[in-house]
């Protein structure tokens, strides 16, 4: 047999030896399987929450649909990637995939002891804390846990991750814009005290990018930040730091972004450049940053495109040199103490989108020049003290949505249509407080305002234009119209005097202000479908007739309404149902009758109700002490009577701070009972002291705020308070038929500032127990039938301003001397032959006492004139604890403000990424 190898056979048997080798090289270096032991706990870590499929945005954006037994190699599934050479998984992503539940260090997460980055941001862990057992992935150089309702203390463990790069806790926080009556919006659900920030950052040195807005730390900054130099993010936000932050982190070799936004308390100056910088983004925002800034400094800043230094306390001119920051698309220095006029430069910087200028010092013209930077979308000179004509060149940047130039002195006449007409995309316009003649486009037939200007209106603010506003009137006054502007949501036509019919906003109004016009006829019917709207505020003008029945139909959405000083008359029907969102109700000073509406306690969540000054007759509405959150009660009237009796229960208007039933006819003993419970009036809350009774909503992510106010009649006329504080906390029962002792339970009352209880039929001995009110500010007893002497514990009331015992002819004895009572004059002392003592000629011991004239029946609805005003010169302490910035006197036409009068007392306060 012939065993010889023709060519072509070995060359067969060599191909497939070598397609034999390579088959088995490509099996050698194919990506192993994921580990069973990772893949099982992968599906448990899903199992272990919900998950939300059902929204359009889970469809589209599932990580877990290719998470399934069948599939036994997880590195294929989403989110998941592994080690090509291992088969571990090394990087997680499950961040938007709609988790909803708790984790703890049991979970079956922590099994996966490769990982080297893990992003578990915008989920829902359902306020649990931080795992410890994160310190166990000891590999991790990238964590994200922002957005993900994380709470408490965060973990000390997470400062052993010294390979982190890239450490994210921000954004774990809770909005209560709607809820809350304060500025801060934002309420943190971490914290970091214990481990403090400085423990929880000094081993973690290969640190890039750190964000913890957000996040409670309520500390200094250390200093060795300065020392990481890899760092190029650092985003802390509204972390409560305080202290000067240390200069020399801005000069970080590598550092691109710094945020520091929101933290009030945090001092230091403009940081000093020497050399280039790599800084892109600067933001120091609402700190108590001050001083000049150098203009040889930000010269350097020649990355820079985002500079946000607003609502801090620079002051000086601003730098020119900002012009040779070519790159720059974003420029906010508002609520400064800047000063001069804008800087020519300024025209350089042709890529800005905004320009963010207002509160400030500003003075001059506008400069027409600022209609050249044709990519502005946002421009803000409002609260400065510019003069002259708006620019006509301001017709040009077709690319502006936001105009803002309230609060100045303009002048000239503004043509509405000539001037906006081409601005497809303005969407806000302000244009409030100046002197503009404004000229409004109509047709020609109805003097109905046209439509040929921008339809995109959401935000038009026109208010106290110098009553030069036309435009608006109508040939048939009683004839009600729709504005034109169909996207409109906030509409301020206030101050203006306007006539006729009130206007009817579009369906899409969520804010109307109409105050201080001369509207009249009634409020017409169409105001019923507005079921958007929020904010319903009427104030000062001639509205009349009855309060639609359809009003109930806006009980969903409507949170003030406000429609104090009208001629509206008739009952207040009863529109209020249990999904009433109102918080604030205001039907004072006008003209109804009848009973109160008793479904006024279906409004659960009405934190002011005032519909004194009406000529309604009932009794005490002790069915209204059900509302839990009620804190400013009116109820001065003519005709409100009876006994006010006992609450109901042990929580008879539990929050309730502001309660003024003057005028009516009132009897009985005063209500102890009630005193007793009414809890928000004994605590003294300091860190309230800086904020202010309001409602907040949001328009287009743009947070408003409505500011309660209260009127207090004194010298015989009406003063709005337009700002109450938190803290602040009255009584008036004046001038009613209350007879019997002041009870001893009063003195429990140790937060309240005014108590009046003047012109009444009260008897017996003034209580010593008023002298625990420390607090008190203002306590008028005058026009009663008290006997004996003032306690000398009153003079521990280092804080009162006003004081009158006037004709009680029964009061006997020496008036207390010093501390306050060295500054009330004898008028606080009137009719009282008894009392003797400085300031009264009367000296304390002179045998020939003068007898007190026989008193005659007193006529109990005479009235007392409310002597406030005469405590201003002699104010020693805190007038209602600073509770209002300024009133208003409503008397013709004038205003009056009386800010700079009152010495307000010093309390100590509490104290996207960028």
């Amino acid at each position: 047999m012939d065993f010889s190898f023709s060519p072509f056979i070995f060359i067969l048997i060599t191909a497939c030896f070598s397609f034999s080798c390579s088959a088995a090289a490509a099996d050698d270096h194919a990506q192993p399987l994921c580990h069973s032991q990772e893949r099982i706990g992968l599906l448990k870590f899903k199992e272990s929450f919900v998950i939300d499929n059902s929204s359009d945005a889970f469809a589209s954006n599932s990580k877990f649909t290719s998470w399934t037994q069948v599939d036994q190699d997880c590195c294929s599934w989403d989110g998941v990637e592994c080690d090509e050479e291992t088969g571990h998984v090394i990087e997680l992503d499950l961040s938007s995939c709609f988790l909803y539940g708790s984790i703890n260090s049991t979970s079956t997460l922590f099994q996966l002891s490769q990982l080297q980055k893990l992003n578990l941001a915008y989920n829902n862990f359902s306020y649990s804390q931080i795992p410890s057992a994160f310190g166990n992935l000891s590999r991790l150089t990238y964590l994200n846990l922002s957005h993900s309702y994380f709470y408490g203390q965060i973990p000390l463990e997470i400062s052993q991750l010294y390979k982190l790069s890239s450490l994210d806790l921000s954004l774990n926080a809770v909005d209560d814009v709607v809820d809350s009556s304060s500025d801060d919006f934002i309420r943190p659900l971490l914290e970091l005290k214990s481990p403090s920030l400085s423990r929880l950052l000094r081993n973690l040195t290969n640190l890039e990018q750190l964000y913890l807005d957000y996040v409670d730390i309520s500390s200094t900054v250390p200093v060795f930040l300065a020392n990481f130099t890899s760092l190029r993010s650092i985003f802390l936000r509204d972390c409560g730091l305080f202290g000067e932050f240390p200069e020399t982190i801005f000069r970080l070799p590598n550092l691109q972004s710094i945020s520091l936004r929101d933290n009030k308390d945090l001092t230091g100056y403009f940081p000093e450049f020497h050399y280039r910088s790599p800084l892109e983004s600067l933001v120091l925002r609402g700190t108590s940053y001050s001083g000049n800034i150098s203009t040889t400094s930000i010269e350097n800043l020649d990355s820079l495109s985002y500079l946000d230094l607003g609502a801090c306390k620079f002051s000086g001119l601003i730098p020119r040199t900002i012009g040779k920051l070519s790159k720059l698309t974003y420029l906010d220095l508002k609520k400064n103490n800047f000063e001069g006029q804008i800087p020519y430069s300024l025209q350089n910087l042709t890529q800005l989108t905004k320009l963010e200028l207002s509160g400030n010092q500003l003075i001059g013209h506008i400069p027409p020049w600022l209609a050249n930077l044709t990519q502005l979308t946002h421009l803000s000179l409002s609260e400065n003290n510019f003069h002259g004509n708006v620019p006509e060149s301001f017709s040009r940047p077709v690319n502006l949505e936001i105009l803002e130039l309230c609060c100045n002195a303009l002048s000239g006449t503004l043509d509405f249509d000539n001037m906006f007409l081409h601005m497809k995309h303005l969407f806000a316009l302000e244009l409030s407080e100046n002197k503009l003649s404004l000229l409004m486009p109509t047709s020609e037939t109805s003097k109905i305002p046209n439509v040929t200007t921008t339809p995109k209106f959401g935000h038009l603010g026109l208010s106290s234009c110098y009553n030069s506003f036309t435009g608006f009137e109508l040939d048939l006054p009683r004839k009600s119209f729709v504005l034109p502007w169909v996207g409109l949501g906030i509409l301020d036509i206030s101050g203006n005097l306007l006539e006729g019919s009130l206007p009817v906003p579009p369906p899409s109004i969520i804010i109307y202000e109409s105050r201080d016009n001369k509207f009249s006829g009634k409020i017409p019917a169409m105001f019923c479908n507005l079921i958007s709207l929020q904010y319903l505020d009427l104030i000062n003008n001639k509205l009349s007739g009855e309060l639609p029945q359809c009003l109930k139909n806006l009980s969903g959405s409507l949170f003030v309404l406000n429609l104090r000083n009208n001629h509206l008359q008739g009952s207040i029907p009863e529109i209020w149902t249990n999904e009433s969102q109102l918080k604030m109700i205001d039907l004072s000073h006008n003209r109804f009758q009848g009973r109160l509406p008793r479904s006024l306690h279906s409004c659960s969540k009405l934190q002011v109700l005032n519909i004194g000054n009406n000529e309604l007759e009932d009794v005490f509405p002790s069915w209204l002490g059900t509302l839990q959150d009620l804190r400013v009660l009116g109820l001065r009237s003519k005709h409100l009577h009876g006994v006010i009796g006992k609450p109901f229960s042990d929580s008879g208007f539990p929050h309730l701070q502001v309660i003024d039933l003057s005028y009516n006819n009132f009897t009985g003993t005063l209500p102890c009972e009630y005193f007793q419970v009414w809890n928000s009036m004994k605590h003294i809350d300091v860190a309230a002291n800086s904020s202010y009774l309001k409602s907040i909503s949001r328009f287009k992510n743009a947070a408003f705020h409505y500011e309660y106010s209260i009127i207090i009649t004194i010298k015989g006329m009406d003063r709005v308070f337009e700002q109450i504080q938190d803290v602040f906390a009255m009584i008036d029962f004046s001038s009613n038929k209350f007879e019997g002792e002041i009870p001893e339970c009063i003195g429990s009352l140790q937060g309240l500032h005014v108590l009046s209880l003047s012109n009444n039929i009260l008897t017996g001995s003034m209580p010593p127990a008023l002298g625990n009110i420390l607090q008190l500010e203002s306590l008028d007893l005058s026009q009663n039938r008290l006997f004996g002497e003032i306690p000398h514990q009153l003079m521990q009331l280092n804080f009162l301003a006003f004081f009158n015992v006037s004709h009680n002819p029964n009061l006997t004895g020496p008036i207390p001397q010093g501390n306050q009572f060295g500054t009330f004059d004898s008028s606080s002392y009137d009719g009282n032959f008894g009392l003797c003592g400085n300031p009264l000629p009367r000296k304390c011991g002179n045998s020939e006492s003068p007898k007190p004239p026989t008193s005659e029946k007193k006529d109990s609805k005479s009235s007392i004139e409310f002597h406030w005003i005469t405590i201003l010169p002699g104010y020693a302490g805190g007038l209602v604890v600073g509770i209002v910035i300024g009133y208003t006197l409503i008397t013709y036409e004038h205003v009056y403000w009386l800010m700079k009068i009152f010495r307000l007392r010093q309390l100590n306060a509490r104290s996207g990424r960028r």
